[in-house]
């Protein structure tokens, strides 16, 4: 995982189906990703979008 990962937790995923989520951006706060999500609703407003802490985790082996 590299340190550039570790400041942007927060994610804001649009919602596609049960399967399908895509990832529009990251934020370092939750606010930044909730106001995004905010004008992200306003400009498509038939898209569902959700705020999510998404932070990766390290693997060791």
């Amino acid at each position: 995982m590299t340190y550039r990962a570790d400041l942007t937790p927060w994610a804001v995923f649009r919602c596609e189906s049960t399967v399908q989520n895509i990832c529009v951006n990251r934020f370092r706060s939750r606010t930044d990703a909730e106001s995004y999500m905010n004008i992200l609703r306003g400009l498509n407003p038939g898209v569902s979008y959700q705020v999510v802490f998404d932070k990766p985790v390290e693997v060791q082996g």
